[in-house]
């Protein structure tokens, strides 16, 4: 069944940073000849709540889709792709996902191949989106506004922003705690309300949206585990 890693590293001094800004190069012809890799996202960050114009340069991810689990866990562990990454990185957290629900298109294609239920335990939330030209402006004078939303949640187990391509191709990525808080809401409130007016406004040349069932956790990020004390299968933190 497939697998999806996301690895996120944290480099803290200017010669890691600039490092890593060349890896969005030269990375990729690594990438590509791993084995049972069949796709990957290189991703940079946004600072504040994670979500906003503003890069952070010292945060970085690897979003990668996999044959199954063991060829993610063996390239995590030993390609040199990897492991160069870990050496340079201040911090690194992995997540192994199991998809279970995707609707839409990345970069025109279908990246996740859905299996089984949300079952228990933490549910990750990807989102993704390219933002019309035309409708830039707009959609960071109101998405700010959704994503601290989402932070201010007492539910929210873990939140990020990632992208591609700064200002126009966006990804979010969210932790709860089950199926329940999460379905709660996305559909109900003001979240439910500007989530709606931005799709009105058709905003978006392109969007994803997906929900993985999460398998392991190895690593940290700000210092601990965010999943610690949750029973997952596969763990291996």
């Amino acid at each position: 069944m497939q697998s999806v890693t996301i690895s996120l590293f944290r480099f803290n001094s200017l010669a890691a940073r600039l490092w890593v800004l060349g890896q969005m190069a030269f990375a990729r012809t690594a990438l590509a000849r791993l084995p049972g890799l069949q796709a990957f996202k290189l991703c940079g960050s946004g600072t504040g709540e994670g979500f906003t114009p503003r890069p952070n340069w010292g945060v970085w991810a690897i979003v990668a889709v996999w044959d199954d689990d063991s060829h993610a866990r063996e390239a995590q562990a030993y390609a040199r792709i990897f492991r160069g990454w870990r050496l340079r990185a201040a911090e690194t957290w992995t997540l192994h996902l199991e998809p279970y629900q995707s609707r839409g298109r990345w970069a025109q294609a279908e990246p996740f191949a859905p299996h089984g239920t949300s079952g228990q335990g933490p549910i990750l939330v990807l989102t993704r989106a390219s933002v019309r030209l035309s409708r830039i402006m707009a959609f960071w004078r109101q998405v700010p506004d959704i994503s601290a939303r989402i932070g201010a949640n007492t539910d929210v187990l873990f939140k990020i922003g990632i992208g591609e391509v700064p200002f126009a191709h966006q990804v979010t990525v969210s932790i709860w705690p089950d199926a329940d808080r999460l379905s709660a809401f996305a559909h109900h409130g003001p979240h439910a309300q500007a989530i709606k007016a931005v799709r009105q406004g058709q905003w978006f040349a392109e969007e994803l949206y997906a929900r993985f069932r999460v398998s392991g956790s190895e690593g940290t990020w700000g210092g601990r585990d965010p999943l610690s004390g949750f029973e997952m299968k596969g763990l291996t933190a």
